[in-house]
């Protein structure tokens, strides 16, 4: 079947679709929907398959062989018909072999559902590196796999190891998960040019809300996205609609902040009324927590220095805690996890409620190596759960039920 991939603008989904093209295909006919106006325009007529690679073939002057050929639509947001003429590629002319990408794709078909082609295409989603990706790029797959063993094994991590891994992971809550930061931070071996970076890309959403928004809502959106720092910054990090604006209410905001969520732009952590199973279906959807899909853009975004960030081992920065918040919920959302927490009365606050096959897991987040905390004791009081994830400072171990994991093998939950 076709293949949609998702993601957020600059995750480097066209870079990838094109690198496979190039390794297993003999060529890649590619169509970009958002600037060429000629195959976007005819696909406004009859979109039987056999007529657009007809029209495509003298758009490129070559021929479209079915098996030898990736036909590649990028942006294909812009385009509904070419979404839905996915359906009767598949159905009629299944041999041809077609990918689509979009960075807001997941807008376009919550927009104009009618033109997805249910049943008729697979899909991926592609998210920002994660921190063993991030290891890999900086070709330290070796100390990857002495992570994933001492996690499996719930035993430390040789400390000078464990203190590697450590300023690695600061050094990636500054250059997150996006693949250009990654490669400017690689190749420049200094942290100095990476905000630059950053920067740009969120000018790219900034752009990407007022082109593919109406004016008013535009404005909804971009002050939902940047009040995301003062969010996190509050003991109570649940999402509230006065921070945004005087006045905010959900009517008001709650379609902003879908439009960021359907972007991949923002990861949306819900609240709990009750840890059991399955956990969707006891969430309260309308209390919330909002985090960044990047905790580099979050770091940059909220003017944090890198000083702080680096030498946060030994240095206490309240805000840091809303960023190590903000790395585990990308983790965990790369994962494929939902994202939600617990809170009972404003007495006691999980931050992370995993489900893994039939058990309820708390996980609870801490910036450094101080872990004492009554929340988990109420949680455990009340539920029960088969054990514990602590994510912190400290390195691997397993006691009273807890399972201590440090905050850089979290990939390997």
């Amino acid at each position: 079947m076709p293949l949609l991939v998702y993601g957020a603008r600059q995750v480097g989904k066209t870079h990838i679709i094109r690198e496979f093209g190039a390794r297993h295909y003999k060529n890649v006919a590619e169509f970009n929907m958002e600037t060429n106006r000629t195959v976007r325009t005819y696909f406004e007529g009859n979109i039987e398959p056999e007529r657009i690679i007809r029209f495509l073939e003298t758009e490129l002057r070559e021929r479209i062989v079915p098996g030898e050929t990736l036909m590649f639509f990028d942006e294909v947001q812009s385009c509904p018909r070419a979404l839905t003429a996915m359906k009767y590629f598949n159905e009629n002319t299944p041999e041809h072999h077609i990918a689509c990408a979009g960075s807001l794709l997941g807008v376009a078909i919550n927009r104009d559902e009618l033109s997805f082609p249910v049943g008729n295409v697979d899909s991926l989603t592609m998210f920002p590196l994660d921190f063993e990706e991030f290891l890999w790029s900086q070709n330290e797959g070796m100390l990857c796999e002495e992570i994933k063993k001492s996690f499996e094994a719930n035993e430390a991590l040789p400390a000078s190891l464990h203190e590697k891994a450590l300023d690695f992971y600061r050094i990636y809550l500054i250059v997150g998960g996006m693949p250009m930061p990654i490669l400017t931070y690689t190749k420049s071996g200094s942290l100095i040019p990476v905000p630059d970076v950053q920067n740009r890309i969120l000018n790219d959403y900034i752009a990407d809300m007022s082109k593919y928004a109406e004016n008013a809502e535009s404005v909804k959106i971009r002050a939902a996205y940047n009040s995301i720092p003062a969010q996190l910054a509050k003991d109570n990090k649940k999402f509230q609609y006065k921070l945004t604006q005087r006045g905010g209410t959900s009517a008001i905001f709650g379609p902003a902040i879908d439009w960021l969520n359907f972007a991949g732009i923002v990861l949306k952590c819900v609240k709990l009324e009750h840890a059991l199973m399955p956990i969707s279906v006891y969430q309260d959807s309308s209390s919330f927590k909002i985090y960044m899909s990047d905790v580099g853009l979050l770091t940059m975004k909220s003017g944090i220095s890198q000083q702080v960030i680096l030498a946060a081992g030994n240095m206490e920065n309240t805000f840091l805690g809303a960023i190590t918040e903000n790395y585990i919920a990308q983790v965990f959302s790369a994962k494929h996890y939902g994202l939600f927490y617990w809170t009972t009365d404003g007495q006691a606050e999980v931050d992370f409620v995993l489900q893994k096959g039939n058990d309820i897991i708390p996980v609870e987040v801490k910036t450094g190596k101080r872990t004492k905390s009554k929340s988990l004791s109420i949680f455990t009081e009340k539920y029960k759960p088969a054990y514990i994830i602590r994510i912190s400072g400290k390195n691997f171990g397993f006691e009273n039920n807890i399972k201590s994991v440090p905050l850089y093998a979290a990939f390997c939950i």
